[in-house]
């Protein structure tokens, strides 16, 4: 199989502390980054949850409101409209019809 070379930009402190529970397992951080590719490219995802830091209120309030209109819209069959279709709603609204 041919081979290629890869760099990762590491903190320092954050490497060596990698390297040295390599180590305790038995491999390189080569081989540990070896199996982790090849983990995601055999599940075709990442092996593991990948999440944000706690959502704040404001953002929370805005993804709910979104979520609201988004079920709104699919109760009333305009869910799937055109950008002209929304141009129009919106032209409509600013002019109060």
């Amino acid at each position: 199989m041919r081979q290629t070379a890869t760099t990762i930009r590491l903190d320092a402190d954050l490497k060596a502390e990698f390297d040295k529970l390599c180590e305790e397992f038995g491999m390189s951080a080569n081989t540990a980054f070896n199996i982790y590719v090849k983990t995601v490219v055999r599940q075709r995802r990442i092996p593991f949850q990948i999440e944000t830091d706690p959502i704040d209120e404001v953002t929370e309030r805005g993804r709910r409101a979104f979520w609201e209109i988004r079920r709104m819209a699919a109760e009333n069959g305009t869910a799937g409209m055109s950008l002209e279709e929304i141009n129009e709603e919106i032209r409509r609204a600013r002019l109060g019809l």
